[in-house]
């Protein structure tokens, strides 16, 4: 069997900077925009770019995540050459195959690329905010010749946050940093986006004789080191690493603020597809309480919601004030409450007459309230 690309989706890492939102679930299947999870992005981006062969490599906290992705319908991606194969850790004769970092993760299924020989392996995360058409990646990659092709940006924060990428003047690398305390001002970020030629990934990997090993740190330092060519693709577009509580709010907040940042409104250019909840309409009790903000199916609003974002299925009762803030599936609101500068996780019953209001950005909970003893309520 062969195909022209295959791509490798990582979605096992613990995401621990976003505690307690993935207390319970893996940092892809966190809830954006009200409608949508991150782990949407990533495979819009694959369904629009026409790659349907995909290995969504699993580990931290699987179920709701696998659950949600099913056998990938929603993006076209139930096909029976190729689709959606979930890879998990497992155990062989050889003992258990836990992943120890990213490239680790991927070398444990290296059977699944063997399987369908693919001419280019793709390497994504699943928990990253932009709208990209690979094939323009995947062709800059084969026109250039290079063993490997990593995607950069220009962040719009510190490049101390990233791994951090110098190139000359022909777009190859020549030199990478993971999170640098002094980065060079000129120089990119990484996106943890990759494409290499099958061989290349698989004599890289197969070399590695540490067990803990990612990409970032391990994998680029070594294809330089030892003279394989490293190219970058200048991505220009919208690029979120939402890898913070802090960083999550403010991309839900770009919607409000900038909606012609990722055009979710454009279905003709890289639409973004995500899953039905097969709710009946959001009903709004009195529309003049509703300034600049996203309400999601099933979701009844009595009272007021400014600057936010509600997700499926939510309830604000009457006289309820809702400001900044972003409120997750099936959350009750209770009447005279106000809520602002908060983030209110699924199934979270805030009773009436309660007061949140918050200098940051501060996540609640069913267990924060409880812990809180009802401060705040009469």
């Amino acid at each position: 069997m062969k195909t022209r690309a295959l791509a490798m989706v990582l979605v096992g890492g613990r995401g621990s900077r976003l505690h307690p939102i993935t207390k319970r679930k893996a940092k892809p299947a966190v809830s954006f925009g009200g409608k949508y999870k991150l782990v949407d992005f990533v495979l819009s981006n694959l369904t629009n770019a026409h790659l349907t062969t995909v290995g969504v490599v699993t580990q931290y906290e699987p179920y709701s995540l696998m659950n949600y992705i099913q056998h990938g319908a929603t993006w076209d991606l139930d096909i029976p050459d190729g689709g959606i194969h979930f890879l998990t850790p497992y155990t062989s004769y050889e003992g258990d195959q836990w992943q120890k970092g990213t490239a680790h993760a991927v070398r444990q299924h290296q059977y699944f690329i063997d399987h369908y020989n693919p001419e280019y392996v793709l390497i994504l995360s699943g928990d990253h905010i932009y709208k990209m058409d690979y094939n323009n990646l995947i062709d800059a990659h084969a026109k250039s010749g290079a063993h490997m092709t990593m995607g950069v940006f220009t962040p719009n924060d510190s490049l101390k946050r990233y791994g951090v990428v110098n190139i000359d003047s022909e777009g190859k690398v020549t030199d990478f940093e993971e999170k640098p305390a002094t980065p060079n001002a000129h120089a990119y970020a990484s996106m943890g986006v990759y494409v290499f030629t099958q061989e290349c990934l698989k004599n890289i990997l197969n070399d590695e004789t540490q067990e803990e090993f990612d990409f970032g740190k391990d994998v680029i330092p070594k294809a330089l080191r030892e003279n394989y060519d490293v190219r970058t693709y200048r991505f220009d577009g919208y690029f979120r690493d939402v890898g913070t509580i802090e960083n999550l709010y403010k991309t839900n907040m770009d919607l409000l603020d900038h909606p012609e940042y990722l055009k979710l409104n454009d279905y003709n250019h890289l639409p973004l597809f995500t899953r039905s909840s097969d709710m009946p309409p959001h009903h709004v009790m009195r529309h003049d309480l509703i300034k600049t903000s996203l309400i999601s199916d099933g979701c009844l609003v009595s009272g007021t919601v400014i600057h936010s974002i509600l997700s499926n299925g939510v309830t604000i009762k009457e006289d309820a004030h809702i400001e900044d803030s972003l409120i997750f599936s099936s959350a009750v609101v209770g009447e005279n409450s106000v809520v602002k500068n908060a983030i209110v996780l699924e199934d979270t019953i805030i009773l009436p007459n309660t007061e949140l209001v918050f200098d940051e950005v501060t996540v609640i909970d069913n267990e924060t309230l409880w812990a809180l003893g009802g401060e705040g309520n009469d």
